[in-house]
């Protein structure tokens, strides 16, 4: 062996009773287990680890990370790898950086600044997703990352930011750009449908580029059109869509969030139980806080949007357009606020991409407003302008009841939505699993431990269809945490978001420690993980 973990409690991932067991490493899979009063020897060679007091899981699969850039930014990548995660998925929400050319990838750095920043770190030294996953495998990334082709940088690469329906031609150049990306190892695709351009995408639309997804075998993960008024129709939208091109849905970050939805995750639950009882293929990921994340340029109305950040920078500086944006944002309710009027005293500023502006941190547009002594949205359309549409937001209108209720589904799984960028992150980011395993599991008894654990390893596993992970099984990838039931919690809060986790010493990604006894190693074992074809 390569490394004996002696005197565990394991809690394997399927969500059955733990149990005490020696368990041997080699070569990077998991070759024997030896369970407490067996017969026969106990493992034996190399390193040994006492694992008394301790737990040993299958490593977290983050199935909804913002990390696509962080990965070559950051090669510790400690945020995720001290929260025992040991594969992400990226790619997500329609936006990302393949499929690309030239002009594409311009405008996507721009309008996803706030969730990665510019990229003026990095050589994007890709265009492809083939090519971007090699640069991950060429680079050495800290832990393993999958990717789902972006919907919305595909409508920009075929037709721009136009708000009207693709021609044919476009539709089959959208068409070839899915099939190559899920050809080069892609998972699936994803879409930001409170987003532009991917929001200008009609139904049909996306159900042609599903039925691509669908023949590679990968699954669709769309944050659907509203989280807001409406939400239910959205959801319901998604379960259509996906049965109509017989592909499988994963549904991102399914709150049901705003007053309009107070108490009705019950609706959703019964709207998806309904769907599966019917044979529709169907899987979700949340994460373990009520307040959401994203940029404040995400809240405008979709129409102010067309033509890209560039045009959307022009008309906010225009007095009768701005004027126009605000009553809509205000009054009517903007699709990028998911159809609710907005409330400025529920949005807080998270980060901001000129230094300059940092005194907006940690304050709500409505108080920054008080400060000035003006009306909120002249604050807001500052801000906008000023940093280039770069900020970033917490938007503090969700509800625990229906966090809570979603969580204990059956096809639920963990996904922190993480952006790492800005000066104070959501604490899902650094907090997210631990989270679950301390407040949501051992304080509050939301889910047994073991049920817990199944919802962050084995189904997100299977939805990502791999064969050999997400279980503590001989024969399967040593991609095991070790933590402590009693003392894992996690560290990060609003007011100090990038503190790290405790109670968990060890994380092994292939057999090898890329956290030991609490600090990280200089390891890059993770790997960009391929569509098995």
């Amino acid at each position: 062996m390569d490394l004996v973990i002696r005197d565990a409690r394991v809690i394997d991932g399927t969500g059955g009773a733990s149990y005490r067991a020696d368990v041997g490493v080699h070569e990077g899979r998991i070759t024997t287990i030896h369970r407490e009063g067996e017969t026969g020897p106990r493992p034996a060679g190399g390193h040994t680890i006492d694992a008394q007091g301790l737990a040993l899981a299958p490593g977290f699969v983050d199935m909804h990370a913002h990390s696509d850039l962080a990965l070559l930014r950051d090669p510790e990548h400690t945020a995720k790898a001290a929260q025992g995660v040991t594969l992400e998925v990226i790619g997500q929400d329609g936006l990302s950086y393949a499929p690309v050319d030239d002009r594409t990838l311009a405008q996507v750095r721009q309008a996803i600044t706030g969730w990665n920043g510019d990229g003026s770190d990095i050589d994007f030294d890709w265009r492809t997703v083939g090519e971007y996953l090699d640069r991950l495998d060429r680079q050495g990334i800290a832990v393993n990352a999958a990717y789902l082709i972006p919907q919305g940088t595909v409508r920009m690469y075929a037709l721009g930011w136009d708000d009207r329906p693709a021609t044919p031609a476009e539709l089959d150049r959208m068409r070839q750009l899915v099939a190559e990306g899920m050809r080069e190892g892609a998972v699936g695709m994803s879409s930001g449908l409170t987003y532009t351009p991917g929001m200008y995408a009609d139904d049909s639309e996306l159900t042609e580029l599903c039925k691509v997804v669908a023949q590679f075998n990968g699954y669709y993960c769309p944050h659907h059109r509203s989280y807001g008024a409406g939400a239910l129709q959205a959801y319901e939208e998604m379960v259509n869509l996906t049965r109509t091109a017989h592909c499988p849905l994963h549904l991102a970050h399914a709150t049901m969030n705003f007053g309009v939805n107070k108490g009705k995750a019950p609706d959703l639950l019964a709207l998806l139980d309904d769907a599966l009882a019917a044979g529709a293929d169907i899987t979700l990921d949340t994460y373990p806080y009520t307040p959401g994340c994203t940029t404040l340029v995400a809240m405008l109305p979709s129409w102010a949007g067309e033509g890209g950040p560039d045009s959307i920078l022009a008309r906010l500086q225009d007095d009768e357009t701005a004027e126009k944006i605000r009553h809509h944002m205000e009054v009517i309710g903007a699709d990028g606020c998911h159809g609710v009027p907005i409330e400025w005293d529920t949005i807080e500023i998270s980060g901001v991409s000129d230094p300059g502006l940092a005194s907006c941190v940690g304050r709500t547009i409505a108080q920054s407003a008080a400060r000035r002594g003006e009306e909120p949205w002249v604050t807001a359309r500052r801000l906008l302008i000023d940093d280039k549409l770069g900020s970033t937001i917490l938007q503090h209108v969700g509800h625990e009841e229906n966090v809570q209720a979603i969580m204990r589904h059956r096809v639920h799984t963990g996904g922190s939505d993480g952006i790492l960028q800005g000066f104070k992150p959501h604490p899902r980011a650094y907090g997210t699993f631990p989270q679950y395993l301390g407040r949501y599991a051992r304080e509050l008894g939301v889910m047994s431990l073991e049920e817990t654990v199944a919802h962050l390893t084995s189904r997100p596993a299977a939805r990502l269809r791999l064969p050999d992970r997400g279980v503590v099984r001989e024969g399967y990838r040593a991609d095991l945490v070790l933590f402590d039931p009693e003392t894992v919690a996690a560290g990060s809060t609003f007011e100090a978001p990038r503190t790290l986790p405790t109670g968990i010493p060890h994380v092994l990604i292939d057999g090898k420690f890329v956290m030991r006894d609490g600090r990280r190693t200089d390891v890059l074992a993770g790997r960009s993980v391929r569509r098995t074809p």
